[in-house]
């Protein structure tokens, strides 16, 4: 059979200023065409192979194409792929049942939707439905999602594009040690940061909204991990104005951070919890769920046409039958720590980065400026760079200047250690 052939970049961007809504922006000023995915691997249509270390923003969590999952969804595409929930079909209940069993505390009802935008959607009208209040409180710097209502819960600038948000809806400043908006440091202050959600409460709002969301780590804030004591601390407060916790997991679940959701760092269980990407396999899912009580206020009719669908459920099951069995969860943690503390040498040694966080295989390296270059420029040349060297990284942060590391769970320690030495390579360039 001969070998396809390609349009090319060039063709493809040609065709996308013309047919695409301009909105649809991508990485890199010289972009590849992906055209081929295996395991830890990318392709593009010139043959060329790149290590993916940001998986489809943590969608691949065991790979591109893994054997398992592939034959798993071609069973099922072959065999039934769509009929919508006003059929009985079995996958959707099999895999309700198997998240039951990862789920945090008493969380064991899950409605399925096609994305995390979605699933932040539903979680709201449940959360409306379950108290009988209309407002919301979200971080500074979150990112909800694409739809009305996600962006206008989304507070970070580059995202939130929505110029009529939706109203009643406050964002409280999030829990960054680092760079404390309250000028506080950690160990020495009264956690002014859960302060400020009880008085936005207070002062911004009715006194009585519905529900907080929030990123457990923030994603595309530039990988903000928490102090251990804010999500306690935070619970309390919902608590006291009888509020419910809704956790985006969309990004952290699964294994993302070494734990199978990343709530479960800091022994909070939310009353919400969303979810997505990973457990797709790379078919579009998404989902949230909730306690026995809080599922019975949603009593009226509602559908997803594709939520649930049988070649997506079986995708599910498959994919959570290899992430426990695999033990990834656990080898995310172990993996992780020692990619952070590896970046975290390269730190010691180049000023251009000035912090390494993160938890699990979810790094974020914040990058510096250097004159001429601005701190997303540096950002920039570095992916440009790494990209270039067969590396695909990601950028997230509220400047565009944080490195961020989701490799699939799956990788090894020996495709890291190339990974960082690469790494470096590229940063002694950025002068």
């Amino acid at each position: 059979m001969p070998e396809r052939e390609f349009i090319g970049p060039e063709a493809i961007l040609a065709k996308k200023q013309r047919y695409l809504i301009p909105c649809a922006y991508h990485f890199y000023k010289d972009p590849p065409q992906i055209v081929r995915g295996q395991g830890i691997y990318l392709y593009d249509s010139t043959g060329k192979r790149y290590m993916d270390l940001y998986c489809g923003v943590s969608v691949h969590a065991l790979g591109h194409c893994h054997p398992e999952m592939t034959e798993a969804i071609c069973r099922q595409v072959r065999t039934l792929q769509h009929t919508t929930t006003i059929y009985l079909t079995e996958p959707i209940v099999n895999l309700a049942e198997r998240l039951a069993g990862v789920l945090p505390g008493k969380l064991c009802r899950t409605f399925f939707c096609c994305s995390g935008s979605e699933a932040n959607e539903g979680a709201a009208l449940l959360a409306t439905l379950y108290t009988g209040r209309n407002e919301f409180l979200a971080f500074q710097n979150g990112l909800h999602g694409r739809t009305k209502l996600g962006m206008s819960l989304t507070g970070l600038a580059f995202w939130r594009t929505d110029p009529h948000p939706v109203g009643g809806i406050t964002h409280v400043p999030p829990p960054y040690c680092r760079c404390c908006p309250f000028g506080r440091t950690y160990g020495s202050c009264r956690f002014e940061c859960v302060g400020a959600v009880e008085s936005a409460i207070l002062t911004a709002t009715s006194g009585k909204p519905a529900a907080m969301f929030v990123e457990p780590i923030q994603g595309n804030g530039g990988v903000m991990v928490p102090p251990p004591e804010y999500y306690p601390k935070l619970r309390e407060v919902l608590d006291k104005y009888k509020m419910l916790l809704i956790a985006d997991e969309v990004q952290t679940g699964f294994g993302r951070t070494g734990r199978m959701f990343a709530m479960e760092h800091w022994n909070v269980v939310p009353d919400i919890v969303t979810g997505g990407k990973a457990l797709g396999g790379g078919t579009p899912v998404g989902f949230f769920s909730t306690t026995d009580q809080i599922a019975a206020s949603y009593t009226r009719a509602g559908a997803s046409t594709f939520g649930g669908n049988p070649v997506t459920a079986q995708a599910g099951l498959k994919f959570l039958e290899i992430l426990q069995r695999e033990s990834l969860v656990a080898r995310s943690a172990a993996t992780g720590e020692r990619l952070k503390n590896r970046l975290k040498e390269l730190a010691g040694m180049y000023d251009i980065i000035s912090d390494v966080r993160g938890l699990g295989l979810m790094v974020g390296v914040e990058i510096i400026g250097r004159e001429p270059l601005s701190a997303a420029d540096c950002t920039d040349r570095i992916l440009e760079n790494m990209k270039d060297a067969g590396y695909l990284l990601g950028k997230t942060g509220p400047g565009r200047n944080v490195v961020t590391w989701m490799p699939p769970l799956m990788i090894g320690e020996e495709e890291l250690i190339e990974a960082v030495e690469a790494f470096e390579k590229v940063l002694r360039t950025i002068r």
